[in-house]
């Protein structure tokens, strides 16, 4: 075999195992949301691929954290599934809106209902409105997975410490801080207070220059006509005359 269909060999080799790694690590179950600010809510959508090839996904369970609960809650329905909100008791009561909680929902539910499963080579998506986000980098849900033999895929690893992905990563929802909305009173409060005076200035100013342009021009139209009276004069006086 030449060096060159060797290298070849090796290539596609090389690709292969690289496919074959990132195959199931590219199908687990993810979270993402359009916006997701620190403090606010936000609408997140857990999507849920099917990995294998002969089974269908009937059933999704989504835990949410318990150290950082969400007051409000509600889910968007999906045609064929059925949806079941799970509330628990809280550790420590939380506030929103100026009332005390003692209770939030610490998982969802779906089931699959007819032919509604996801079959392999597909997907689903689930929406979750949810708030207000804890004042933490990220959140962490835990979702476990039931396919129609009886298997079950625990998506319940957090994240590693050195960026690397664990073998069954849960799915993370990554948060920005609040932007800050309130501007330091001493930047507005000059110049507001020297508006007018600026104004008054402008008005000098434009008015001195109107008129001393208006005097230039007076002035330009005097000389001219001297100089044309100059002119007849000239052209008037007798030659010899002294």
């Amino acid at each position: 075999m030449s060096l060159l269909k060797r290298s070849a060999v090796v290539a596609g080799l090389a690709a292969a195992f690289t496919l074959a790694l990132a195959g199931p690590a590219a199908a687990h179950v993810t979270v993402n949301a359009s916006t997701a600010v620190q403090g606010g809510y936000a609408k997140v959508t857990f999507r849920v691929p099917n990995e294998s090839d002969d089974t269908n996904t009937t059933k999704v369970e989504v835990n949410l954290p318990a150290d950082t609960p969400f007051a409000s809650v509600s889910l968007k329905p999906v045609a064929g599934w059925t949806m079941v909100a799970t509330k628990g008791k809280l550790a420590k009561p939380i506030e929103a809106h100026g009332t005390q909680i003692s209770e939030a929902v610490s998982k969802v539910t779906w089931t699959a209902t007819g032919d509604a499963a996801i079959k392999p080579g597909q997907f689903q998506e689930f929406d979750v409105s949810i708030g207000p986000l804890p004042q933490t980098p990220q959140v962490v849900f835990k979702a476990l997975q039931t396919y129609s033999d009886g298997t079950i895929v625990r998506w319940i690893d957090e994240p590693t410490t050195d960026g690397s992905e664990p073998e069954k990563p849960a799915p993370v929802l990554k948060l920005t801080a609040a932007a800050a909305t309130d501007a330091p009173a001493a930047a507005t409060g000059p110049s507001v207070a020297a508006a007018p005076e600026a104004a008054a200035d402008t008005e000098s100013d434009s008015s001195t220059g109107t008129w001393l342009g208006v005097v230039g021009i007076v002035l330009g139209l005097a000389a001219l006509v001297l100089g044309l009276l100059a002119y007849r004069r000239s052209s008037a006086t007798p030659a010899g005359t002294a």
